[in-house]
């Protein structure tokens, strides 16, 4: 049997990690500004977080969720705090498409309603309605093209507001800083009329922060750059470190109802010691200070590199999520980012480099890529 490719793969096996940096099987150490799709929050392999995992693992691994776990009330306390919303439940889940498919599905409950409205060139993941969700006809299979989806443009507060004032919407969802879609910002104008318009026709808002939350943006949650509180917050990749989890922060507006959301893995015993892991580094380092204040540095140099560099034409983003468009496609930038300076970058679309580095990241590593990416683009 052989493996049913999905992505095509770089030419390097990676077996070991510390930090911001990667080694590959033949010894060769990368700088990771990628994190592995923004999942490495607090850096590769961190001591606290190992000591953490194999405690439990040696303890229990897994128990189904018909028992009491407290390491759950434990999370639930811990992150409302870390947050600020102590005052919102939480729904522990695998993914951050499994995230968005529930708290969709629970704004469909709680209003009766079936619409749901999605910015152009969103990314909300490949379950069904997340998939649906999605603006990317080539992810959508036939039997998720359902009807449930209109797609307006980001920013564009009236088109919002136009569709709300039908009354049939169930959701809004928004990623306040979309990654996919290439770095893409809300203003805080349009977060906040949307959120208004929400409210006064009956519509769950929700905040997708699975790749711009967490502390990435330099607050815990993106939206907390807009002056908006939604209904629901979806949160995955940072949370675990590596560990697959999800998770649904619901106000406390909507009461439980059992039977309708269930999960057998969600919030288990071995993810729920690796998101705690992962909120006492990003406490005990004041990581999310570091994401603001490290990511204003490598915005501010990107910029001054874009004023030398003739193929640099924009450099956006907040915190450590950062997009560099260009005026080559981003392959020949990218790739020999990784193969000849050894630093793993993202992309999205044609031409934009993405920045997603665990939130550990230094100003030394800041000015180790700089110099390689200039050696790059000296070069095209």
């Amino acid at each position: 049997m052989k493996l049913y490719d999905v992505f095509p793969l770089l030419d390097i096996t990676i077996v070991k990690g510390q930090g911001c940096q990667v080694w590959d099987d033949k010894g060769q150490e990368y700088l990771d500004l990628y994190g592995g799709h923004a999942v490495i929050s607090i850096g590769h392999t961190h001591p606290h977080y190992v000591e953490m995992m194999n405690k439990q693992l040696g303890l229990l691994g897994f128990y189904s969720n018909s028992v009491i776990n407290p390491l759950q009330q434990q999370l639930a306390s811990r992150l409302g705090k870390a947050s600020g919303y102590e005052d919102y439940q939480l729904f522990l889940i695998n993914s951050g498409a499994e995230a968005n498919e529930n708290a969709l599905k629970l704004a469909s409950f709680h209003t009766g309603r079936t619409r749901i409205l999605s910015a152009e060139k969103a990314f909300h993941g490949r379950t069904s309605l997340a998939v649906e969700a999605t603006d990317n006809p080539k992810i959508i299979a036939p039997i998720n093209a359902n009807g449930h989806v209109t797609y307006l443009p980001l920013n564009d507060l009236p088109a919002w507001e136009r569709e709300l004032a039908k009354g049939d919407v169930a959701a809004v969802i928004l990623e306040c800083i979309q990654g996919v879609g290439g770095i893409r910002m809300a203003t805080e104008e349009f977060a906040q009329g949307l959120a208004k318009a929400c409210k006064q026709n009956g519509t769950v808002f929700i905040c997708d922060e699975i790749q711009c939350g967490y502390g990435r943006s330099g607050k815990f949650f993106a939206h907390q750059w807009l002056g908006v509180r939604p209904d629901m917050i979806t949160v995955a990749k940072g949370i675990g470190n590596g560990f697959p989890m999800g998770a649904v922060l619901i106000s406390p507006e909507f009461v439980p109802v059992y039977g309708q959301l269930g999960t057998t893995f969600g919030g288990n015993h071995l993810a729920c010691a690796a998101a705690l892991a992962v909120l006492d580094v990003m406490e005990d380092e004041h990581l999310v200070d570091n994401a603001r204040e490290v990511g204003d540095y490598l915005m501010a140099e990107l910029k001054k590199l874009q004023a030398v560099s003739k193929h640099i034409t924009n450099v956006r983003g907040r915190g450590l999520m950062i997009g560099i468009e260009l005026d080559v496609p981003q392959k020949d930038v990218r790739e020999p980012l990784i193969y000849n300076q050894h630093v793993f970058t993202g992309c999205s679309g044609t031409n934009l480099l993405r920045l997603l580095p665990p939130l550990c990241l230094s100003k030394a590593q800041v000015d180790e890529f700089l110099v390689r990416l200039k050696t790059v683009l000296d070069n095209i």
